[in-house]
């Protein structure tokens, strides 16, 4: 939840130049203590699937950038 709400803080202010669209379109719709613990869920369901399988941290936006540079 800490970093997080921290998160959040920094998108809010203008400075979360590299937020997901995902997290800036939720906040225009739902509260931000709401969008933290939605955003501190997918951020541990991340790290447990990491954890489990043992993989590196797959960014999904970087994905069609190295497809368009092929």
């Amino acid at each position: 939840m800490q970093g997080a709400t921290a998160l959040l803080q920094q998108v809010r202010m203008g400075r979360g130049n590299n937020a997901s669209s995902w997290l800036v379109e939720l906040l225009k719709r739902k509260p931000p203590k709401l969008v933290a613990v939605a955003l501190a869920n997918k951020i541990a369901r991340i790290a447990w699937k990491m954890m489990m399988t043992g993989e590196p941290y797959k960014s999904r936006s970087a994905a069609p950038a190295l497809a368009n540079a092929a």
